[in-house]
């Protein structure tokens, strides 16, 4: 049987108003700021309103390390979340908004997909609300008040060449990456190199998904470092004046909006930082709105359990205070094959035949990735289930291999159809949830705050990624060493490295062992409160593919999208 295209199934979905999701939530219609009929933004005085309700269990989903073209982590967490209502259960969803540069690149959308997908998914994609543009607004603003600090005499003493904020937009735009400011004359300013980064890589960004309220939000726009004196001393968007119009132009972008799944299960979509050099997490604001709101919160942490899950735990638990029940780590049988090393994926083109061939012995070859992300969860307290997100092309032997290897770790597992039967198809994954989620939680940090930042590094490194020990270029050495002296050594970290590897080497598959990480060069996030040493060569501004989605994007006469995938 085949399956309409995801757009197709979105656009003849039937929505409900926004009052009657709402409802589901026991959310009072007061709470939401409407933008049209189909979304609707939520007032922040909702969190103190239903602080009192009894708290939901809290469910994040994570992944094995993917493959280029992902696993289905989206798709299952949405179909997750409309699961739990087939067991008898209310579930919430919370998932990130989506950056338009993957979206017209050669990702596509972040809606989910089949019929496990959030609608409208034109508005998903697009625009939304409005939030990635007034982060984009408020970083350029920075960016605007900073030259002009150096053009009106600089009274914070900045060194020009030790400036550390750059400019964002919200496209894939490799021309950008390295520019050059202030050219033309001394009327244009004060000429100097810096350049652009994406939208979803902006600090603001992750300010935004990291606040607990507005007076937060606030608090961290000033403490973003903007540069450094010649002493290397740091310089903050307080010192130049910069962070109350920041926070002016973000204070509608704080309130989380609310959407709905095809099956009109409510969904939080709120924030969007960067996977690789940021969280990669949906914001906490969110969170602790939709905890009280059902039966089941369910979260997404972007890429696999050694990325995205980390920084849920290390840095959003942290900061939030808020502790997860149970994670569930989507498997799939494409991406166990391809870590046993007998194939290779690249994005745009056709699966290998070898690889849709049935071989369970090729999934159990590639097992040592899942047992570790298994274990990465348990190195946190958490109950692991196991999603086999089940693909047309699999066989019921891989399946099995699948389930063989999770119960081996002692992890629940279960085979999940929810992009061809949506939340149906979940059903079987809500039950294995809903019994892991039961368990004692002993849910515990990796490291402390008073660790150095050395040894939360090393800590990362070694118990999650399975390396040997870190090795520091000079430059990163420096780095660490300036950001102890002004004071950043309590806060958390988050590496910024390849996401198609457990290891820091996109090249080596399954768990790697007998390796060491490079940190070439560590960077300061003050603001949003984390410090992230960089592996290898992390792109913060993707540039556009050769047939990118952006030329198969149009609108009909009528006002249709069409060519989002």
């Amino acid at each position: 049987m085949s399956i309409p295209s995801d757009l197709e199934i979105a656009q003849a979905a039937t929505l409900q108003p926004m009052d009657d999701v709402a409802r589901q939530m026991d959310l009072p219609p007061e709470f939401l700021e409407r933008h049209g009929t189909d979304v609707a933004k939520i007032e922040l005085d909702a969190i103190e309103a239903m602080a009192d309700r009894p708290r939901a269990k809290y469910v994040v989903v994570t992944a094995i390390t993917p493959t280029p073209l992902g696993e289905g982590k989206t798709t299952t967490t949405v179909g997750l979340g409309q699961a739990f209502s087939h067991i008898g259960k209310r579930g919430v969803v919370a998932i990130r908004q989506p950056s338009m540069g993957p979206t017209f690149g050669i990702k596509g959308g972040a809606a989910g997909g089949g019929y496990s997908q959030v609608v409208p998914m034109e508005k998903f994609n697009l625009h939304l609300t409005g939030d990635f543009h007034a982060v984009t607004s408020a970083h350029n603003m920075l960016s605007a008040v900073l030259d002009n600090h150096l053009y009106q005499g600089n009274a914070a003493g900045l060194d020009p060449y030790r400036v550390t904020w750059r400019r964002v937009l919200d496209v894939n735009d490799r021309a950008l990456r390295n520019i050059v400011t202030g050219l033309g004359g001394r009327m244009d300013g004060v000429p100097r190199e810096s350049g652009f980064d994406i939208t979803s890589a902006s600090e603001v960004m992750a300010v935004l998904a990291l606040s607990n309220d507005l007076a937060e939000l606030r608090e961290r726009l000033g403490r973003i470092v903007v540069g450094y004196t010649p002493d290397g001393d740091a310089v903050t968007a307080e010192d130049i004046n910069g962070a109350g119009a920041m926070a002016a132009l973000m204070r509608d972008a704080l309130k989380p909006n609310l959407m709905q799944t095809l099956e009109n299960t409510p969904v939080l979509v709120h924030a969007g930082p960067f996977g690789n050099i940021a969280t990669g997490n949906s914001s906490i604001v969110a969170d602790r709105i939709g905890i009280h709101c059902g039966d089941f919160l369910v979260t997404e942490a972007g890429f696999g359990a050694d990325m995205g899950a980390e920084r849920f735990f290390n840095i959003k638990c942290r900061t939030s205070g808020m502790s997860p029940d149970a994670a569930v780590v989507v498997a799939t049988v494409r991406a166990l094959k391809v870590h046993s090393g007998n194939h290779r994926i690249v994005a745009g083109k056709d699966l290998p035949p070898a690889l849709l061939e049935e071989n369970p012995e090729e999934v159990h070859a590639g097992a040592a990735n899942l047992r570790k992300q298994i274990e990465n969860m348990r190195l946190h307290g958490v109950s692991p289930v196991v999603c086999i997100n089940a693909f047309p092309t699999d066989h019921p032997s891989e399946h099995a291999a699948i389930r063989e290897i999770a119960e081996s770790m002692g992890a629940r597992a279960a085979v999940s159809t929810h992009f061809a039967d949506g939340g149906r198809g979940a059903a079987e994954l809500a039950e294995a949830v809903a019994e892991a989620a039961q368990e004692e939680s002993h849910f515990q940090l990796l490291y402390p705050d008073d660790a150095t930042l050395r040894e939360k590094i090393e800590t990362i490194a070694t118990k999650v990624y399975g390396a040997d020990g870190v090795d520091y270029a000079p430059a990163a050495n420096t780095s660490i060493d300036l950001y102890e002296r002004n004071g950043f050594g309590g806060l958390p970290i988050c590496v910024a490295k390849t996401h198609l590897s457990i290891s820091s080497d996109p090249k080596l598959l399954g768990a790697p062992t007998g390796w060491r990480m490079p940190v070439r060069e560590v960077r300061a996030s003050v603001g949003a409160g984390f410090i992230y040493p960089i592996c290898g060569d992390m792109r913060t501004m993707p540039g556009l593919g050769k047939n990118p989605a952006a030329h198969h994007i149009d609108v009909k006469p009528d006002g249709t999208i069409v060519g989002l995938f």
